[in-house]
């Protein structure tokens, strides 16, 4: 169908070799940074790694209680400013490690003495090269120009690294994720259908919250990347300061609702979308927002919040593609864009 099909159903297979190929060198980086205690993490990726890195804001802020910021890389190539990193984790997601301004980041962090981590497909990239210690994401060559299997591959890596610092890696959770996204894709053909109907959409907003407010940046960057839609992503928080009133009838809304902290939230959230007329394709594993759906997208039950981010934005991945095709674009070839991309 395509390479974007093709590597979205990579997924499974490609998350399994990481859980495999990866626990004993990312239980020596946890180690590293257990010596050095950092007091603090800055992340610095862009683009689809951008999202990863939102997710791990979450995940180490929730599980690792580590304050997390997301680095500005124009301070350090542009404005020759950087921040001071002393006590710093400095950790770099790229899935080519060609970008200069992140391997900036880096280079930098370590001058100052930070400790500091690639995460990289490419583990002979200069990225990795520049890094105290390296994770390989081991998802293999990934020809799409829009990211799949590396992104779900960073969040996989990022939750490893999390357990790995509290000394719980394997896990038994990670260890369901390859199944619960093989499970996710079996609703591939009626996602990709489900989309068609939306093809004359010509703006949405993606709602997520807390781990999965990464899944709604995510889901945003492939619609407006391949299906070439206006897409706007927000926390439900965020959205009620303000952008709520854009929502009349027929606005398309799509909505992330895992089972946990946020469920009930969200819920209710989406109960006053739908009373204002929004049009809703929710992505949950839950019955309650499931009701409430135009387009209903059922999650695979047994992952804990903290992981629902991987299949969730597995789903938004076939709905971004079916949504693509039914506009009659090619997803392997979005226009303007390449697989690497070199910022300064």
């Amino acid at each position: 169908m395509s390479l974007f099909f093709d590597e979205i159903h990579e997924q499974p297979q490609a998350l399994r070799r990481l859980l495999e190929a990866e626990v004993v060198s990312i239980r020596q980086v946890a180690q590293a940074i257990r010596r050095r205690a950092p007091r603090f993490v800055v992340m610095a990726a862009r683009g689809s790694s951008d999202n990863a890195a939102r997710y791990g804001q979450y995940l180490f802020g929730a599980r690792n209680r580590l304050p997390v910021a997301l680095a500005t890389p124009s301070l350090f190539t542009l404005y020759k400013t950087p921040p001071r990193l002393k006590d710093a984790l400095v950790l770099a997601i790229s899935q080519s490690g060609q970008s200069p301004d992140i391997c900036a980041v880096v280079d930098e962090g370590r001058r100052q003495g930070a400790m500091t981590v690639a995460v990289t497909n490419d583990p002979e990239s200069p990225l990795a090269a520049l890094a105290e210690a390296c994770i390989h994401l081991h998802a293999g060559p990934e020809r799409a120009i829009a990211a799949s299997k590396t992104y779900t591959a960073s969040l996989l890596a990022l939750a490893m690294l999390s357990c790995a610092l509290e000394d719980d890696l394997p896990s038994r959770s990670l260890n369901r994720v390859p199944g619960a996204a093989k499970r996710t894709l079996q609703h591939a053909q009626t996602v990709l259908s489900a989309a068609a109907a939306y093809a004359q959409a010509d703006a949405c907003v993606t709602i997520g919250r807390g781990y999965n407010y990464a899944t709604a940046f995510e889901i945003a960057l492939k619609l407006k990347e391949l299906a070439y839609l206006l897409a706007e992503p927000y926390s439900s928080a965020d959205f009620q300061h303000g952008p709520v009133a854009l929502v009349q009838d027929g606005f398309l809304v799509i909505a992330v609702v895992p089972a946990g902290r946020v469920a009930a939230e969200l819920t209710r959230f989406l109960e006053g979308l739908r009373q204002r007329g929004a049009r809703l394709v929710v992505i949950a594993s839950h019955p309650r927002p499931l009701a409430l759906a135009h387009t209903p997208i059922p999650l695979p039950a047994g992952l804990p919040e903290w992981l629902s981010p991987i299949t969730a934005v597995i789903s938004g991945q076939l709905f971004a593609l079916g949504l693509t095709q039914a506009r009659g674009l090619d997803p392997d070839r979005p226009r303007g864009l390449s697989k690497i991309t070199r910022t300064r």
